[in-house]
């Protein structure tokens, strides 16, 4: 089937040094781009993974290189993801994503490297991975028929799936599972040809960081979903344990996760001025007798404290 699309989307896989986000890197990356009258673009890199604080090529975990045969000698020349930046977000820019299990670590891998670049050097990607759909193949498949890739494909497309954990392979791979998909699930009222439906319906939890250390509540509300805070929300703990926002700075947590505290914090830090100078404005009103003022939004936030 072929998929009904508003805007491109960009079905993408990484290959990595490792399994840790915040401490191994991208070594392939692969972008299918479909467009919305079906043209089909394809763009590989390899990638030298780079330790931006060491500033030296970081090494590659023997179990990682085991799976996908990269070597650290195949990529000695290769460019950094610094020096592809500008390539990659013109691909992304105006896109919507997919890929296999990419919610859980394609796509918090690829942030990572773009925070990196933020962080480390002089360069400043304008790009959004969090304002982009995902769709997860996988999660969907998941939920219809639970298996891998290499199943899925095979399930899907009656193929055999050669050379697997080679990027560009998964990646076509996983657009050719999701066509499968929708003409399997095609009279299923859960699956819709439509990314925004597909998103919501891949999307398994609504998480505020790609790691899932931040997820949303029924209120939409930022709850911290780990440690001695869990389900607290970020909110609460702010106000009753503003040091909790540093130590997740100064801890080992990604970049996308530091970033997306360090945005609540400072929109607390706005509140609570705010806050403060509604409660001066206040105090300075003369009060007619008798009357009573309306709680105030700093009174709110001194009970909360309290």
């Amino acid at each position: 089937m072929k998929l009904n699309l508003e805007r491109p989307l960009v079905f993408f896989d990484i290959e990595s040094t490792g399994l840790n986000i915040a401490s191994d890197s991208i070594i392939e990356l692969c972008f299918v781009k479909v467009m919305p009258d079906g043209e089909e673009r394809v763009k590989t890199w390899r990638v030298k993974p780079w330790d931006y604080e060491q500033q030296c090529q970081r090494e590659i975990n023997p179990s990682a290189e085991a799976v996908h045969g990269i070597s650290a000698e195949d990529l000695k020349d290769c460019p950094t993801f610094y020096q592809i930046t500008e390539e990659v977000v013109e691909w992304l820019e105006g896109c919507d994503l997919a890929g296999f299990n990419s919610a859980k670590f394609d796509l918090p891998m690829l942030a990572e490297e773009v925070e990196r670049v933020c962080r480390y050097t002089d360069k400043h990607p304008d790009i959004d991975l969090h304002a982009m759909k995902m769709v997860d193949v996988q999660n969907i498949f998941h939920m219809m028929e639970p298996r891998t890739l290499k199943a899925a494909y095979m399930f899907y497309c009656g193929l055999d799936l050669e050379n697997a954990h080679a990027a560009e392979a998964d990646t076509l791979a996983t657009y050719e599972v999701l066509k499968g998909q929708l003409d399997r699930y095609a009279n299923d009222p859960r699956i819709e040809n439509n990314v925004d439906k597909l998103s919501r319906f891949s999307t398994k939890q609504r998480t505020v960081d790609y790691a899932g250390r931040l997820i949303l509540n029924d209120k939409d509300e930022p709850v911290i979903s780990f440690g001695k805070h869990k389900g607290k929300t970020a909110r609460e703990v702010y106000f009753s344990e503003p040091s909790y926002f540093a130590w997740i700075d100064n801890g080992d947590f990604t970049l996308d996760t530091k970033r997306q505290f360090a945005l609540l914090k400072a929109q607390y830090e706005a509140e609570r001025k705010a806050a403060a100078q509604e409660r001066k404005a206040t105090a300075s009103v003369p009060r007619t007798k008798g009357y009573t003022p309306f709680e105030s939004l700093g009174d709110l936030f001194s009970q909360d404290k309290e």
